[in-house]
């Protein structure tokens, strides 16, 4: 009997990852077309998106979906596109912690790379809507060589 239970519940956990999985990568093919709206309607309406501060257009706390709506407007903007490499969860489906690794990078209207990164995401969830993203960036510094580019291109940030 504790077997059987052992076995519903690592099966419970592997079916949560990938049908998570499925709906980022759905929401990020989505992002990568421009079109943020799915991975919009993920997040709760007073969801908290942290982002290092430093002088970027993404820099700091974005508070609430509308705020998070600039971020995302911001990430299509610059032309970023990105991919979920891995998934790894945790927790019951109604507060699943979800961790994934993310690259993402941007080529300018020439075809050539302006922006190349590798970032860790921690997203808490509640009910299934994201309360709560952190990002984490292996180099910082390549988004404020990043920004320098958007600004010689002419593309500013929303506000």
């Amino acid at each position: 009997m504790l077997l059987a239970g052992v076995v519903l519940a690592l099966g419970f956990q592997i079916l949560t990852r990938r049908l998570l999985l499925r709906q980022f990568r759905h929401s990020i093919e989505a992002l990568n077309r421009g079109d943020y709206g799915p991975l919009l309607d993920g997040f709760a309406e007073d969801a908290v998106l942290h982002f290092n501060d430093a002088p970027h257009r993404w820099a700091g706390e974005h508070r609430g979906k509308d705020q998070i709506e600039v971020f995302l407007q911001n990430f299509v903007g610059a032309g970023l596109t990105g991919e979920i490499k891995e998934l790894w969860t945790s927790g019951p489906p109604w507060s699943i912690t979800a961790v994934a690794r993310f690259d993402d990078r941007s080529v300018g209207p020439d075809g050539q790379e302006l922006y190349k990164n590798q970032t860790m995401i921690m997203v808490r969830t509640k009910w299934g809507k994201v309360t709560e993203q952190q990002d984490f960036y292996v180099d910082t510094g390549r988004m404020l060589d990043f920004e320098a580019k958007l600004t010689e291109l002419g593309i500013h940030p929303t506000k």
